[in-house]
C-alpha cells in the first residue's frame, strides 16, 4: 500500500480508502448488509494497508455505521481512521447536531471519530442548515473534547459555492468531492481539486468509477482505452495520477474488488500518467458524453421511492438506448414504462439527488419515451 499526507491534517492516509456504502447484501435487500462478508472484506483491507473507512448515517438504511463499528471490534480500530458524517438534512434545530452525533457513537461504538464531514454540502444546505443552526461552533466544540479528530465536509454542487465553503471556513482540513475522467468539469471539477489543495486542505476523491460505469463501460467509450490496464484501472490510476489527490475511495462490494484495488493502489504515483494516456482518457471521456442521456451514479439517495419507482434502475436501463436502442432498454427493464409512470411528482427524490438530477421530468421522458 502507498500513502499520502491528507492536507494540513498531519496524517497519512493509504492511497486506498474503504468506502462503506456498497457493502454485499441478503436477497438484494439494500438495507440488509451480509455482516459476515462485509466484516471479512475490511479487514481484509486493513491487513494489507486500506487504514481509512468512510461511512455516514444514511448508507445502507442506517445500518453501515453499525456494521464498520462491528468490523473494528477485536483490536482492529487502532489500524484505521474512521470517518463519518453529519445528515444536515436531519438538522432541524441546534440541539440536533449533538443528538445525531452521540448516536453515531453509539453505533459505531467508539468514543471518538477520527474524520467527520459535513454530509452532502450544497449552498441551501449551507445558508439553511450550516449558518442558521450555528453548527461549525458545536462540531469545534466536540473537537475540543477529543470527540472529534478532523473536521470536513463531502459535497455536491456547482464550482462557485465549493470555493465559497472553503473561504468562509478556514478550520476545515479536508473536503471530499466527485471525481473520475468523466466528471473533470462536473461540480468541483479539476479546478476544484486544485482550489482546496491550494488552500492546504486534503482531498478525498468519492465516484471514481462513477457508481461503477467506468468498470465496465459500454463499447464506445471501452473500445477508447488501450487494453494494458482493466477499464477499471484506468480510471482509478486518473485519479492517482494528480498529486493534489490525498487518497481515493472506492466503495467495494466483493472480497475480488478489494484485492485488485489494492494491487492497482500499490502501484500509484502521481505523474503516473503519460501525456499520451491522458489524451486516450479524455477521448474516451467524448465517447461518454455523446452517449450518456442521465447521469446517475446509482447512490440511491433517492430511494426508497414511496410510489415504488425503481429510481436507478430505470436511468440505468434508460442510459443503454443512446447505444442499443429501445429494444436493449426493454430487455433489461421490461417494464420502464409501468415503473415509471408511477411518479405522482411529490419532489422527494429531487430534493435528495447529490447530482441535481431533473428526476420528475426525467421519468416523464422515459414514459412518453416508450
Amino acid at each position: 500500500m502507498r500513502y499520502r499526507e491528507l492536507g494540513k491534517t498531519g496524517v497519512e492516509v493509504s492511497a486506498l480508502g474503504f468506502g462503506c456504502m456498497r457493502f454485499p447484501v441478503i436477497d438484494g435487500d439494500g438495507d440488509k448488509i451480509d455482516e459476515a462478508k462485509a466484516i471479512e472484506m475490511i479487514r481484509y483491507g486493513i491487513d494489507n494497508g486500506i487504514n481509512y473507512l468512510d461511512t455516514a448515517f444514511f448508507y445502507h438504511g442506517g445500518n453501515s455505521e453499525r456494521l464498520v463499528g462491528k468490523a473494528l471490534k477485536d483490536g482492529y480500530r487502532k489500524f484505521a481512521y474512521l470517518a463519518t458524517k453529519l445528515p444536515l438534512g436531519n438538522v432541524n434545530c441546534e440541539e440536533d447536531v449533538e443528538r445525531i452525533f452521540n448516536e453515531q457513537l453509539e453505533k459505531l461504538d467508539t468514543d471518538y471519530i477520527d474524520f467527520y464531514l459535513l454530509h452532502a454540502v450544497n449552498n441551501d444546505s449551507w445558508e439553511n442548515r450550516v449558518i442558521k443552526y450555528d453548527i461549525m461552533p458545536k462540531l469545534e466544540k466536540l473537537k475540543e473534547q477529543g470527540k472529534i479528530k478532523h473536521l470536513g465536509f463531502s459535497f455536491h454542487d456547482d464550482l462557485w459555492v465549493f470555493k465559497k465553503i472553503i473561504d468562509a471556513y478556514d478550520s476545515f482540513e479536508f473536503c471530499q468531492i466527485q471525481l473520475n475522467y468523466i466528471d473533470v468539469d462536473y461540480q468541483a471539477g479539476i479546478e476544484g481539486l486544485e482550489y482546496a489543495a491550494s488552500k492546504g486542505l486534503g482531498v478525498i476523491v468519492m465516484e471514481p468509477l462513477l457508481g461503477g460505469k467506468l468498470a465496465s463501460p459500454a463499447e464506445a467509450v471501452a473500445s477508447k482505452l488501450s487494453d494494458e490496464k482493466t477499464p477499471v484501472e484506468w480510471a482509478l490510476d486518473f485519479i492517482w495520477n494528480r498529486p493534489e489527490v490525498s487518497m481515493l475511495l472506492s466503495g467495494m462490494g466483493t472480497m475480488q474488488m478489494v484485492s485488485d484495488n489494492i494491487a492497482y493502489a500499490d502501484k500509484s504515483v502521481p505523474g503516473m500518467l503519460s501525456e499520451g494516456e491522458l489524451e486516450m482518457l479524455s477521448s474516451a471521456k467524448k465517447a461518454y458524453d455523446e452517449m450518456n442521456l442521465v447521469p446517475c451514479t446509482g447512490c440511491e439517495y433517492c430511494m426508497p421511492c414511496p410510489e415504488g419507482v425503481l429510481i436507478p434502475k430505470v436511468f440505468s436501463a434508460f442510459n443503454n438506448i443512446a447505444t442499443g436502442g429501445r429494444r436493449l432498454v426493454k430487455e433489461i427493464f421490461p417494464d420502464i414504462e409501468s415503473n415509471a409512470s408511477l411518479c405522482k411528482k411529490c419532489g422527494k427524490c429531487e430534493k435528495a439527488c447529490p447530482q441535481h438530477i431533473e428526476i420528475i421530468e426525467t421519468l416523464r421522458k422515459v414514459k412518453n419515451q416508450f
